[in-house]
């Protein structure tokens, strides 16, 4: 053992005294290191200035090469460098492969020299080189791969701090905040024309079951933010496109509730859609499934963006039928849904409801007593519809 602490010992001198010999050497070894990284790849020169490209290559070469002869209980000094080197690169823009390569060439760079500067001369020496190539090619592996994972993680930051910042510019949009520049910072970080047709989707985020986002197609491109008690979708609708084509992008893929606001001229405008849209979904009921558009339920919104007034409106139209048991009034509330949603028939209502149409004409003309109005008069008959929407989604009337 003892002699081959000896001849270790010798073995890393004359490393050492090789590696002292190729430091001499270092400009010119940088010199030809650019030039194979300008013949590899042009990008190299278009992120940074030759003068400080050189010098960051001289700097880790020479860390590299005193790493190849160092004691090995020193600290990795290579490894900080690479780390180090792997953040701004990532910082700047260098594509990661360019990065790796880098450190390839400047690897075979510096092992082809050890070799040229021992050929000829005394054997031991070039036998110690091919005694130290695992070790040498083991360090710039290291290098390579700390370099990697500083790039990727650095990388990751900072995808998180672009999308953070505009998750935050549309946030902005989406509360109606005005700014200057605000809806042309948050077109040119998202993609999109600061001026144009949109509309916005609100689904309701209580239901839990997976759901298949659409993102674009159809002329149609999504852009889809969650929030604690909703998610929200800005939709930037292509030439020709209107609601309907929204509507079926969604159907079957967002189960549901939701609400479609109309169609905005622009970013800036995403604030109003956004309250039109969340006014929409206000008009389905706890247990609805579909994705509804504002502009087809303009007189239920009516009703539940005015809650005072809603209270009101169900007080003088079903006040005495509000006095009955539960059930008589859920059923006589549900024979009156099924009628209007059969546009009045009564056959048809019937049907949904599993009983004989003279029942139907029993409970609407006992309705129409409780209530002193009667359903063939067209006054009448919005004030009772007004208000049984009222009743079951403003959550007034009992």
């Amino acid at each position: 053992m003892g002699a081959r602490r000896r001849r270790t010992g010798h073995d890393w001198k004359l490393l050492a005294e090789s590696c002292t010999a190729l430091l001499e050497r270092l400009p010119e070894l940088v010199d030809e290191h650019m030039r194979q990284l300008a013949e590899h790849s042009p990008v190299y020169g278009e992120f940074l200035p030759y003068d400080q490209q050189w010098r960051e290559a001289q700097d880790a070469m020479r860390i590299g090469i005193e790493t190849i002869s160092a004691p090995r209980d020193s600290p990795r000094r290579d490894l900080e460098y690479a780390e180090d080197a792997g953040r701004r690169r990532a910082q700047q823009g260098l594509p990661l492969e360019l990065l790796v390569h880098a450190y390839r060439s400047a690897g075979y760079l510096v092992w082809d020299a050890l070799l040229e500067a021992a050929t000829g001369k005394e054997p031991e020496r070039l036998g110690v080189l091919m005694r130290s190539a695992t070790m040498v090619w083991s360090a710039v592996d290291a290098q390579a791969a700390t370099a990697t994972e500083s790039y990727l993680a650095t990388e990751m930051e900072l995808r998180r701090r672009t999308d953070e910042r505009l998750q935050a510019l549309l946030d902005a949009l989406l509360e109606g905040q005005e700014a200057p520049g605000l809806a042309a910072r948050a077109a040119a970080g998202l993609d999109l024309p600061e001026r144009g047709p949109y509309a916005v989707v609100v689904l309701r985020s209580e239901r839990r079951e997976p759901l298949r986002r659409p993102v674009e197609g159809a002329g149609l491109r999504f852009v889809w933010r969650m929030r604690a008690d909703c998610e929200v979708g800005v939709v930037a609708l292509g030439p020709g496109q209107g609601l309907d084509g929204v509507a079926r992008a969604l159907d079957g893929r967002c189960s549901g509730p939701g609400g479609i606001s109309p169609v905005v001229a622009g970013l800036a405008e995403l604030g109003r859609a956004r309250r039109l849209a969340e006014l929409a979904l206000r008009t389905c009921p706890p247990d609805a499934s579909a994705v509804v558009r504002l502009d087809q339920r303009m007189p239920t919104a009516l009703v539940v963006s005015q809650p005072e007034l809603a209270s009101r409106l169900v007080a003088d139209v079903f006040g005495a039928l509000l006095e009955l048991e539960p059930p008589d009034r859920a059923v006589l509330l549900e024979t009156l849904d099924a009628w209007l949603s059969c546009e009045g028939s009564a056959g048809r209502a019937a049907g949904r409801l599993y009983c004989h149409r003279n029942t139907v004409f029993n409970r609407l003309r006992r309705l129409e007593q409780l209530t002193s109005r009667s359903l063939a008069r067209p006054r009448d008959l919005i004030e009772m519809t007004l208000a049984l929407d009222a009743y079951r989604l403003a959550g007034v009337g009992g």
